[in-house]
């Protein structure tokens, strides 16, 4: 693909409407906005654990609207099945046949609402289609939409009624990361403009679905020199070699890490990508692919303080240019 630089300030002064336009009903989260949006456009599923109510559904609902997808929502209880994912077979006697019925997968954005609160059977369900990007029900395979994004969220570990994901189901998601409560100033603010306007009336869509799969396409060819693949992969297996994780970040997530430095980079406004890319972006890429061992839990070390451990003992390179 031709990456003049006609053609990446194009796409970047799209990006930038993008979120300046969500940005106007997710008051105070500039960083999240501008992480989940670099997930989106590096091709991963975005999973936000925090507690409820701090704009979790907003952020998903808004991204849909301002980049014109076609989005569903589920809200997950013990009782939502996997036909409800991902769809099921009704006979219709009129016709004497079999009509399939679409699960909510078959859109372009899902938000998935407290998805450890359901059964492993129907988590398992949608990570096959998070991996995939297809269903299959009565021997029959149907491709989701394109582009097909999760936005998952979750309540913190221990809340009532939820249930841990396995590890192979965390480690579909490209990045995690938590909203946390709003400053004062901004909570004021929201206080003020609540239910003044509906929030879906604040924003308009800025892109099509389209051009959401143009600037992916351009992300994906952001210069990455070789010497900064290295320090990622130097990152990641530091993590499987820490006495304090009992499992490390995995290879898919040395991928994820690649993709989201590209897209940092190119929000950045640049072509290619610099250490510090890979840095703002490994905690979320990390955080909920490790797994702290016994020492680590009686020791109260965190996820995250071990990653930015990590990140001090690794020097980063200095030759990364073309």
């Amino acid at each position: 693909m031709d990456l003049s630089m006609e053609t990446i300030d194009m796409a970047q002064n799209a990006a930038k409407l993008v979120i300046d336009e969500v940005k106007k009903i997710v008051v105070g989260k500039d960083d999240c906005v501008e992480k989940a949006f670099a997930a989106i456009i590096a091709g991963g599923h975005i999973l936000i654990e925090d507690v409820p109510g701090v704009g979790k559904t907003t952020l998903a609902l808004a991204f849909s609207k301002v980049m014109g997808l076609d989005d569903n929502r589920v809200q997950f209880t013990p009782d939502v099945l996997p036909a409800d994912i991902l769809g099921f077979s009704m006979y219709k006697k009129e016709a004497d046949m079999f009509e399939y019925m679409p699960g909510v997968v078959m859109c372009n954005l899902l938000l998935a609402d407290e998805i450890n609160r359901t059964s492993p059977k129907t988590q398992s369900a949608l990570l096959e289609v998070m991996e995939e990007k297809r269903v299959t029900v009565d021997g029959v395979t149907r491709e989701v939409p394109e582009p097909f994004i999760v936005m998952a969220t979750q309540n913190p570990k221990g809340s009532a009624g939820t249930q841990l994901l396995p590890e192979a189901q965390l480690d579909r998601f490209m990045i995690s990361m938590s909203m946390g409560y709003p400053d004062s100033e901004y909570e004021i603010e929201i206080a003020k403009n609540d239910r003044k306007v509906n929030d879906a009336e604040k924003i308009k869509p800025v892109i099509r679905c389209e051009q959401l799969t143009l600037l992916r396409k351009i992300t994906e060819n952001i210069f990455m020199h070789d010497n900064i693949y290295r320090y990622i992969v130097k990152l990641n297996r530091a993590t499987r070699e820490n006495s304090y994780i009992e499992l490390g970040i995995s290879p898919r997530g040395t991928i994820a890490l690649a993709k989201l430095s590209k897209a940092k980079a190119f929000l950045q406004g640049r072509k290619y990508v610099i250490p510090e890319d890979v840095q703002a972006m490994y905690k979320d890429v990390g955080r909920h692919r490790i797994v702290l061992n016994t020492k680590a839990r009686v020791s109260h070390v965190s996820e995250d303080a071990l990653l930015d451990q990590i990140m001090t003992q690794i020097k980063a390179p200095v030759s990364y240019m073309e």
